[in-house]
């Protein structure tokens, strides 16, 4: 185990090199590289004559015409990073955004975080989480904060409209002042808070992608995926801090690493790792102890299969975050998963009136 010593991880105090500067490939001076290319990896030149088996497909059915539809790449491998099943293209770069979090939590158990502020199974499942702005969640954020002796002015995230609408709207209605505490990623901030604690780093500026904070957790994320830290794309997330950018199949084979007191809190907490009817949530507590699933924006999903030893990521072409639930939870039913959710088998579209006109559905699943 890691032990907090203060020194400074990847020169925290200096600059680093932006690994996203539009078309060049890291560490190439010159080169060109498109980071959505089929098959295409940073660093490893583009691979000629790749066939990849079809993507699953999300339609839209309006009637009995689809009027579109949305493309999954998906990547499942095993334990040792074999390649069991996939759809579309498993090599697909792109940003693993909040599905990351486990790993961005990982130096907390990592470097005795844990031990310093004597952290529960509860705050560890906040740092994973993208939750819903609960009043329960947001008052054991403010518990993590004051454990670690920090406040909410020390957060960096910025508030938003909570993810789960029931809550928005009560919050709404009741007049209710968001502040960064609400933040669906006010848990992994205070966890990031607690690190730079830990290890005598500033607090102040924790979010910028040179602080030391930052650069343990691309170290970290670089150890579970098996992707060479200069090969990973490093650029902004919504909520201010790093997010990272690197092949699904690698983001799948960490799944199958998540540290064992991650993965635990997880497990045992789901309620906080999103919220009441988010698909997350209801996934886990469908198949308590068999899978951890976790969101990511912009159409992005990963989970473990936990008895099985399988970690899953999938992306949606075009982002679409309802899909990337569906195809989650279809994928997740074609490894063995059984059953599923019924609402997350298929979602009804209505029209202005609240009348059923079609429906969103999966099409196609997993070559193997």
């Amino acid at each position: 185990m890691r032990v907090c010593t203060g020194r400074n991880l990847g020169g925290g105090g200096g600059r680093v090199e932006s690994r996203l500067t539009p078309g060049r490939r890291p560490g190439v001076k010159g080169s060109r590289v498109d980071w959505f290319t089929p098959g295409h990896r940073p660093g490893v030149s583009r691979p000629r004559g790749v066939i990849f088996p079809a993507p699953m497909l999300v339609e839209n059915c309006r009637g009995s015409v689809v009027e579109s539809r949305h493309a999954v790449h998906i990547a499942v491998v095993d334990g040792e990073g074999k390649l069991v099943a996939q759809a579309g293209n498993p090599d697909l770069v792109t940003f693993w955004r909040s599905a990351a979090k486990p790993f961005q939590a990982a130096p907390l158990v990592e470097d005795g975080v844990v031990e310093r502020f004597g952290l529960t199974r509860q705050d560890l499942a906040l740092a994973c989480a993208s939750h819903s702005s609960e009043p329960a969640q947001v008052a054991l954020v403010r518990e993590f904060l004051q454990r670690i002796g920090c406040s909410e002015r020390d957060l960096m995230c910025g508030p938003h409209r909570p993810l789960s609408d029931p809550v928005a709207k009560d919050y709404e209605t009741r007049g209710v002042r968001l502040t960064a505490v609400y933040s669906n990623c006010s848990g992994k901030h205070t966890g990031m808070l607690a690190l730079a604690r830990c290890h005598g780093w500033p607090t102040e500026f924790y979010a910028r992608t040179e602080h030391p904070v930052q650069q343990r957790c691309l170290k970290a994320v670089s150890e579970y995926t098996d992707a060479p830290v200069k090969e990973i794309g490093v650029a902004v997330d919504g909520c201010g801090v790093a997010c990272f950018a690197l092949p699904l199949r690698n983001m799948a084979l960490a799944y199958t690493r998540i540290p064992p007191a991650i993965l635990e809190a997880m497990v045992l907490h789901p309620e906080l790792v999103a919220g009441e009817g988010r698909p997350c949530t209801e996934m886990m507590r469908a198949h308590p102890g068999r899978v951890v699933a976790k969101v990511g924006a912009e159409g992005v999903y990963s989970a473990a299969l936990i008895r099985e030893s399988l970690g899953v990521t999938l992306k949606v072409e075009d982002g679409h975050s309802v899909a990337s639930a569906l195809a989650i939870a279809s994928v997740l039913a074609e490894l063995g998963l059984k059953p599923q959710p019924a609402w997350l088998l298929k979602k009804p579209i209505a029209n202005s009136r609240g009348e059923t006109v079609g429906e969103m559905r999966v099409s196609g699943g997993l070559a193997r």
